[in-house]
């Protein structure tokens, strides 16, 4: 499993699209905002808040990954 990033980094990152929240699953930080449906890579421990670099995912992905129990803190 992935390694969390620090809880102070994860609460001031904010999608560079939207500027919506973001939650950490696995090796990705999913944007919080249901219409963009964002996610961006984690790699090497470091967050990569490129736009270009993100995923549009589908709403199904998107859901699955806003649970509760898929979280990563």
């Amino acid at each position: 499993m992935a390694k969390s990033l620090d809880p102070e980094l994860l609460g001031i990152l904010v999608c560079p699209k939207t500027h919506a929240a973001l939650i950490q699953v696995g090796d990705w930080l999913y944007s919080t905002d249901s219409a963009d449906r964002r996610k961006y890579p984690i790699r090497d421990g470091i967050p990569i808040m490129l736009i270009d670099e993100s995923v549009e995912v589908s709403e199904e992905e998107f859901q699955r990954a806003t649970t509760d129990d898929n979280q990563a803190y």
